[in-house]
């Protein structure tokens, strides 16, 4: 068990202060270098672009919907590999060893960059020694739906059941430590509720479980499981976000059920290896935000359930920070390890 009193060296103050100033430092001279220099050339070739987990999920949709904009942009081809099993350690070791040329990107999920520091004893990667953070691509707010396993027709119904039943509700995820996962785990803690943890490798597979009665509930985002809530093959229930989603106006926010810290979202973004030179995270970032911004992927990622952001560096590497404070203490108070 993890002593929860010790803060792992990946995410101490002081080392998100170094990995923030080193980043600022790197981002101003590559700002400062002439334009074209920062733009001409890249990408070259083919870039190739990891995505850790199976097709069909929220992070492949992400990827192959920016990456053939961005593709067009730029004249190249953008390949999507997607890498699952295991965790998203596998995808993220081979970009940490990948030559930091900017030829191979990452799909990073908080997963990814804030949860596995403190799920794993020993992790083949370290986020913050490894990747470069280049932009937060979407946001995608949690949902609670339910199958035909589950009887509770409101969340107000299934948060009754799960904390009088006697055995627990069993719950599918995405995989153990997931955003999915995590989401469901501070639910149980706010709420109270007995739950038992199924998880499954990636959104899709769990979801078809969902729907076909075998697990009960999950949690959810909306890109991954928009067309099995259309299909009305699962019910939202409710969502964790501050509001309630344009897409499912109907359905309450936890807050809105007496839980206002139950807000998670899968947080998706662009990390590069963490030696590629400041103008190639420049040039990156430029191009993929501009991928980003382009109205008919922003129209198709919204309609998808995605929140499109396309921050800069900077920010998405102050967002990592402050995730990572809030989830290190749930996952620590819990005493949650995968290793």
């Amino acid at each position: 068990s993890m002593d929860s009193t010790q803060a792992s060296p990946e995410t101490s103050p002081m080392h998100k202060r170094l990995f923030l100033t080193t980043l600022a430092a790197g981002l101003l001279s590559a700002t400062a270098l002439p334009g074209a220099l920062a733009q001409d050339g890249f990408p070259s070739r083919n870039v190739r672009w990891i995505v850790p987990y199976a097709a069909g999920g929220g992070s492949d949709f992400l990827a192959r919907t920016i990456g053939q904009a961005w593709g067009g942009q730029v004249h190249q081809p953008i390949v999507v590999d997607n890498r699952p099993g295991g965790n998203p350690a596998i995808g993220a070791s081979e970009t940490a060893r990948a030559a930091a040329d900017g030829y191979t990107v990452l799909s990073a999920d908080n997963g990814t960059l804030v949860f596995n520091p403190v799920l794993y004893k020993s992790l083949s990667y370290n986020p913050a020694r490894d990747l470069a953070p280049v932009t937060l691509m979407g946001r995608f707010p949690m949902i609670l739906v339910a199958g035909p396993g589950m009887a509770a027709a409101t969340a107000k119904d299934f948060l009754a059941q799960a904390r009088t039943g006697k055995d627990g509700v069993n719950y599918a995820s995405a995989g153990a430590g997931s955003p999915h996962h995590l989401a469901m785990e501070l639910l149980r803690v706010e709420a109270g509720l007995k739950l038992v943890h199924a998880p499954y490798k990636g959104a899709a597979p769990a979801l078809g479980d969902v729907a076909g009665g075998q697990v009960p509930v999950m949690m959810v985002d909306l890109a991954a499981g928009a067309g099995f809530i259309k299909g009305g093959k699962v019910r939202p229930l409710a969502v964790a976000n501050a509001t309630r989603l344009p897409q499912l106006p109907d359905v309450p926010t936890f807050a809105e059920l007496g839980l206002p810290k139950v807000q998670a979202a899968a947080l998706v973004g662009l990390v590069a290896p963490a030696r590629t030179p400041a103008p190639v995270i420049a040039a990156l970032h430029r191009q993929v935000v501009a991928a980003i911004n382009e109205p008919a992927v922003r129209q198709k990622l919204v309609d998808f359930g995605v929140e499109p952001v396309g921050n800069t560096p900077e920010q998405f590497a102050a967002l990592l920070a402050s995730e990572s404070t809030r989830w290190h203490q749930l996952i620590r108070d819990q005493n949650i390890t995968l290793d």
